[in-house]
């Protein structure tokens, strides 16, 4: 390869792998020596002034959460410490892809992030109503919302951008026909749950952990827009889903969500037969049924929208004791991405904003300085640790529990790619109903009827590998030879890139 074909670092200096982040083993966690991953998300958070790259228009709501069901036996996390217990909530749904200024209507996945003030600090909730996502390597992640935007020449949405990154990683397929499904543009923010997707790590107070993932599932009932609904609600009511929102709560209409969750054991993750830190995949309810927790609900409606809503950040990395990450790679990046993105945005003392403060357990820390500290800054205390002056020092009760990571650090894939297929044609195919699937192919095929052919072919033989009659139907709406298409599907991903390469 000449050097001006070979992809290079800001610095020049060349990339050997830009599809997988180094990572302890295949199941990580990620490394922090993987400099070209850290430059990719640095550079990608502050790629837009000044509103959020991702989940840029949102709308908010305060209110509590309540304890329902003893869950003490799982995590010795506080604020779920008893049956009846309320804490506190601040919640922000968004579209992700799209502008400030988009229709609450678009085809995107939705945010779902809520804020818990809980007595041991601030645990934040960052989620979206879907349960799996497009990738599952954090180092595509800056990639793919590049083609989720304006083309840097006409700068305008382009088909060929959005499907050619697709196309071109199948492991996208399963939270593609999620999104091109009727779920893929909710009526309103209360009609939608709100999914973890990624898997998380609960403890308690024996020491003993467990792998979990969240569902809140809305009280309100599953109601989603067609794509000419929402097409009509773009022109007519771009911002239908906030004022949905606020005016139920002024009504009295409080909205409010059940938390159930799945669990699962370490020794039962450990053969388990989907990888269960790829957030492209769900854990089947027959393997793990839903266990309820608690419930959500909203009854305040923010005082001043840029105050509360447009100045809230949420972090996944804020967890409390009881509650920790799990070797999950895009898991990993997030919680260095969004505190990051958030000092970029809102400054070094973004959590000293009112909607962001801890308010049940005040800040101990020895953080000093930087733009806008508006508190005392921790008057003529010490301000490094250790110090004999008694300051606030390390709990050793707050420390999780430990689980092994053993591997080679390298650049890695995960280690079931073939499984790429399987839960995205069990959706299609036992899930969905006759209308649904009319619908989704109908979504699907009205959005890419607008790339090149060799995109259509590549997009639509993932499709087939999916299902047959998936790709089939795809193939009979968008005029495509489907010999070339079962052609395509047979091949390797790389082998089919090659074939529908520009040119080929």
């Amino acid at each position: 390869m000449s050097d001006s074909k070979k992809l290079t670092t800001a610095f020049g200096i060349p990339v050997g792998d830009d599809q997988n982040s180094m990572t302890a083993g295949s199941r990580g966690p990620a490394l922090m020596q993987d400099a070209h991953l850290m430059e990719k998300l640095a550079h990608f958070d502050r790629e837009r002034i000044p509103e959020r790259v991702v989940h840029a228009k949102g709308a908010g709501a305060g209110g509590y959460f309540e304890v329902t069901v003893d869950v003490t036996k799982y995590t010795k996390a506080k604020f779920l410490s008893k049956v009846g217990k309320k804490t506190e909530v601040f919640a922000r749904f968004s579209t992700v892809g799209g502008e400030k200024g988009s229709a609450d209507s678009a085809r995107d996945p939705r945010g779902f992030a809520v804020k818990f003030y809980t007595e041991d600090g601030n645990y934040d909730f960052v989620g979206n109503n879907t349960p799996v996502f497009f990738i599952r390597d954090p180092l595509k992640f800056a990639d793919f919302i590049h083609t989720q935007k304006r083309h840097p020449a006409t700068n305008c949405p382009d088909p060929d951008m959005f499907w050619d990154f697709l196309s071109l990683t199948p492991e996208s397929i399963h939270q593609v026909t999620v999104l091109f499904s009727d779920r893929g543009t909710p009526a309103t923010f209360r009609n939608m749950n709100g999914y973890s997707s990624h898997t998380y790590k609960w403890y308690n107070k024996k020491g003993e952990y467990f792998w979990v993932q969240y569902h809140f599932k809305t009280d309100q009932g599953i109601k989603n827009l067609t794509r000419k609904q929402a097409t009509r609600l773009a022109g007519e009511n771009p911002d239908h889903a906030t004022k949905d929102l606020y005016d139920a709560i002024e009504r009295g209409e409080y909205p409010s969500w059940t938390l159930q969750m799945q669990i699962m054991t370490p020794e039962q993750a450990k053969d388990y037969r989907f990888d269960i830190f790829d957030i492209t995949k769900v854990w089947p309810h027959s393997d793990f049924p839903l266990i309820e927790v608690g419930r959500l609900v909203l009854n305040r409606n923010p005082k001043n929208y840029f105050a509360e809503v447009e100045q809230a950040a949420f972090g996944p990395g804020n967890l409390v004791p009881g509650i920790a990450a799990s070797p999950d790679k895009m898991l990993q990046a997030r919680i260095f991405s969004y505190h990051d993105t958030h000092i970029h945005r809102l400054g070094p003392n973004y959590h000293l904003i009112p909607v962001n403060s801890p308010k049940a357990a005040p800040e101990k820390s020895y953080q000093r300085d930087g733009f806008m500290r508006v508190d005392d800054n921790g008057g003529s205390g010490s301000n490094y640790w250790p110090n004999s002056a008694g300051g606030p020092a390390p709990d050793p009760d707050s420390l999780e529990p430990p689980f092994d990571v053993s591997g080679q650090a390298a650049r890695q894939a995960y280690a079931h790619p073939n499984d790429d297929f399987v839960q995205a044609g069990n959706l299609y195919r036992d899930v969905m109903t006759d209308v649904d699937r009319d619908h989704l192919i109908g979504n699907i095929t009205s959005h890419l009827k607008g790339a090149k052919k060799r995109i259509q072919l590549r997009q639509t033989a993932i499709f087939y590998k999916a299902d047959p009659d998936y790709g089939s139907h795809v193939a009979k709406e968008l005029d495509l030879n489907i010999k070339k298409v079962e052609k395509l599907a047979a091949m390797s991903p790389e082998d089919r890139a090659k074939a529908t390469a520009q040119g080929a």
